[in-house]
């Protein structure tokens, strides 16, 4: 960390970039450009604005969506979906087709577009509602303007990555940005395997029996369905990621709050998997990538819309397929509304036994065990405010 921060202070105030820059690996120089705000229109957001490195990489900024969404470098633009976590995104294979499980599988974004995490990191600084800036060329400019970067690329990258005249498809220096930044989600920062699930397969924590009969349900194949989406390898397995990286329509329904908000459409409708121009299929219409569980119990609001604020709603909306005594949302205190895309729902994969009170409270208690090391007091907080 003090390595990170003399860095970051050699951003600001070095006066010999080409030295400071002969002192950075490309993850370190990652983490700066994660950090920087200048590759936003307006210069007030980062990466880090939406994923905040302290907050288990998600947004929890208050905004006028109730944080359903993030606001915009403009601080007028909202999204039209939840932002995920940036945490163990590294995890995720590139986006492609398993023709032995006949399912898409990997990729960045809720639906895949994005073949790489390199690839996702040009998303947020060229969409006109996250970062703002109208081309790729002015992100190379915005380098430019900091010695101590052209010295880091130069580097790193070779004499030419500024090259204007380069026939890439991409320009070099952005092609650089966004491995540097790749570079450093792929470090330790962003998948620590530290929680006291994974200290308990060390023999570092014990469970308590709440956790210890969460952990038995969700390995579990005759009681709740869990690890048919999110479980990648084998019960207990170390550097387990939680998630099979695979796409599903689990039936969730439009958030009509996010709807109110005016940015969209009356009638919107996210199709997931098919806004993915690789996908034309229309039995994928509205399938999104399961999502790690790692540090789930911290990165509400939940689904691709944020239409649930309470990991305990999410686990009672997944009973009430099975369970008739669920009919009512604990959060609205009315029906469950029907799915967004309603003809795709993966009925399968949602059927299980009823569960009662205490194993959804289990099942809770599991997940929350599942909190990277520096974010259990984020947990701590959360019992305090209730």
């Amino acid at each position: 960390m003090k390595k990170i921060l003399y860095c970051l202070l050699v951003l600001v105030t070095c006066t010999n970039a080409a030295n400071a820059a002969n002192q950075l690996t490309e993850a370190e120089l990652g983490q700066i450009l994660f950090l920087d705000t200048a590759f936003s229109t307006n210069r007030t957001m980062s990466c880090s604005t939406c994923h905040e490195p302290t907050k288990g990489f998600t947004d929890h900024r208050v905004n006028a969506s109730k944080n359903i969404v993030s606001l915009g470098d403009d601080s007028m633009s909202l999204g039209s979906r939840n932002t995920p976590m940036a945490a163990y995104s590294n995890t995720s294979p590139s986006f492609h087709f398993d023709e032995v499980l006949k399912e898409y599988v990997g990729g960045q974004f809720l639906d895949g577009r994005a073949n790489t995490l390199a690839d996702q990191a040009m998303g947020p600084p060229l969409n006109p509602v996250e970062m703002g800036l109208p081309n790729a060329e002015t992100l190379v400019e915005r380098i430019q303007e900091n010695p101590f970067y052209v010295a880091t690329f130069k580097r790193l990258y070779g004499d030419n990555v500024f090259d204007p005249s380069s026939t890439e498809a991409v320009l070099p220096a952005f092609q650089a940005f966004a491995n540097a930044i790749q570079a450093f989600e792929n470090t330790k920062q962003f998948a620590s395997y530290d929680s006291k699930y994974d200290r308990f397969l060390k023999g570092e924590y014990d469970l308590t029996v709440l956790e210890d009969l969460g952990r038995t349900l969700f390995f579990s194949n005759n009681n709740v369905n869990c690890n048919s989406c999110h479980l990648l390898k084998t019960e207990d397995s170390k550097e387990e990621p939680f998630t099979n990286h695979q796409y599903r329509n689990i039936g969730v329904p439009s958030n009509i709050d996010l709807i109110s908000l005016g940015h969209l459409k009356a009638d919107f409708i996210d199709h997931g998997l098919l806004e993915n121009p690789a996908v034309d299929d229309p039995k994928y219409d509205g399938k999104f990538k399961n999502p790690s569980l790692r540090n789930v119990a911290v990165s509400g609001p939940y689904m691709h819309n944020g239409v649930f604020k309470e990991l305990r709603t999410v686990m009672e909306f997944y009973d009430h397929y099975n369970n008739v005594e669920r009919s009512i949302n604990p959060e609205t205190g009315k029906p469950w509304r029907a799915p967004e895309v309603p003809n795709t729902v993966d009925k399968e994969d949602l059927s299980a036994h009823a569960l009662t009170d205490r194993k959804i409270d289990a099942l809770v208690a599991f997940m929350k065990i599942l909190t990277d090391k520096r974010y259990e007091p984020l947990l701590e907080e959360q019992e305090k405010s209730k």
